[in-house]
């Protein structure tokens, strides 16, 4: 009797993944839970665990393809099995592994063949440029975008057009309906001959290819514009010298600065309610409560856990719970629901050594704030030359929603918190 290996449930709105990696072949001994395979998402990694103790029997579904949630992938059988194996079951095809074009899509060489029967117009419609027809949710999207056969480049199985090759040829600027004239991408110019053997071609993973387009298209929806000031973060290192002890003694966590600049961007929220908002067609969704997104580096990319009513928590509360969302993401354990929902994100760069940047709107929020190194420069204050720890922040918004002056005002209000870090106990 053998046990079914099933595609687990990715979260809300995500219906299907990419197979990244098998970590067992047929034949290996697997423990019930053990990690068999991951999948990638548009937003997250997820790991799929062994429904039973058994022997991995077989594998219906190879890496690089596209399954839908429930489908099964592979199935677990009675037996002892073997230990050894712990690789990926299945290799590329050597047509696969041919040096890529100066285009940047790899030449395969599948050999001919009878033709054989004329496809139907839905499957021509939706085969793309490779021999398998499209993949369900790709033929769909491109059909409603208006794209023919080869203008899509697919990547997987057999030149195969996935989803997330329709989405990366929109980016690029393919038509979006059948009267629009194909914009093809220029081609990268070839690599010199000593140059190119020691370069290497890695595909982009999904979570990547997510990243990359939704950056690229808050930059060409929104109206973004950057604001900057500093701020002098000498009240907060004393007061955080003074009680950090007794803070992480009490709540079990160390006092950091996210807790004061999380508080500080609630408060400057409630005063200026159009930094937490978002535009929906025609219309403005203001939110009454405050979901911080906080940017954190992963080695598989960039990801945004969200603390949610941060605006409700002390700075005890967000601290640890910030914390806990950092180690989940490192340890690529973060689900969906852990990253929906933002309204406003903060992006520490200062942990790198970033002393400016202007950070990208986080679509569809309207505000992001950029933290950055703290440097001791030298101040005027009362008259005289003082050296204080300063740290520049920046502001980048929606200039559709957000006006210059509200923006000023939002930064000016996380400043003045900050440089007088009582307001945030007082809630002033």
């Amino acid at each position: 009797m053998s046990t079914e290996i099933k595609v687990p449930t990715l979260g809300e709105s995500v219906t299907e993944a990419t197979i990244g990696q098998w970590f067992k072949k047929p034949g290996d001994r697997v423990e019930m839970d053990e990690t068999l395979a991951e999948l990638e998402t548009d937003k997250v990694t997820v790991e799929v665990p062994a429904p039973a103790a058994g022997v991995l029997q077989d594998i219906a579904v190879p890496e690089g393809e596209t399954v839908a949630v429930g489908t099964v992938i592979g199935s677990i059988g009675e037996g002892s099995g073997s230990s050894a194996g712990t690789t990926a079951p299945t290799e590329k095809p050597k047509s696969q592994e041919a040096k890529a074009d100066a285009g940047g899509e790899t030449k395969a060489d599948y050999g001919g063949g009878a033709k054989g029967d004329a496809a139907s117009p839905a499957q021509e419609a939706g085969k793309g440029s490779g021999e398998m027809p499209a993949a369900p949710s790709a033929r769909k999207m491109m059909e409603e975008k208006g794209l023919s056969d080869g203008d899509v480049a697919g990547s997987g199985k057999r030149g195969q057009v996935l989803k997330g090759d329709v989405l990366e040829t929109i980016a690029r600027g393919a038509p979006s309906s059948p009267q629009e004239k194909p914009q093809v991408p220029a081609a990268r110019a070839p690599s010199a001959g000593d140059d190119e053997s020691r370069e290497e071609r890695v595909k982009m993973t999904r979570l990547r290819q997510t990243i990359a387009r939704r950056l690229k298209d808050a930059q060409d929806t929104a109206a973004m514009l950057t604001t900057f000031n500093e701020v002098d973060m000498t009240a907060v290192m004393e007061m955080r010298k003074k009680y950090k002890d007794l803070f992480e003694k009490k709540h079990g966590v160390k006092l950091g600065f996210m807790g004061f600049f999380t508080k500080a961007v609630c408060h400057a929220l409630k005063e200026v309610p159009a930094v937490n908002a978002e535009i929906d067609g025609t219309d403005l969704i203001y939110k009454n409560y405050a979901h911080i997104g906080v940017a954190v580096g992963t080695a598989k990319g960039l990801v945004v856990p969200v603390v949610r009513d941060a605006d409700q928590m002390s700075i005890a509360e967000v601290e640890k719970e910030i914390g806990r969302l950092g180690l989940m993401a490192r340890d690529g354990k973060l689900g969906v629901s852990d990253m929906q929902g933002g309204t406003f994100t903060i992006s520490n760069g200062g942990v790198y050594g970033s002393l400016m940047s202007t950070p990208i709107l986080n679509a569809p929020q309207s505000g992001i704030l950029g933290m950055h190194k703290i440097q001791e420069r030298p101040m005027a204050i009362g008259g005289q030359v003082v050296i204080r720890p300063m740290m520049y922040l920046a502001l980048s918004y929606d200039h559709r929603i957000v006006d210059g002056k509200e923006a000023v005002t939002f930064l000016v209000r996380v400043k003045e918190s900050l440089e007088d870090p009582e307001r945030l106990v007082l809630d002033l």
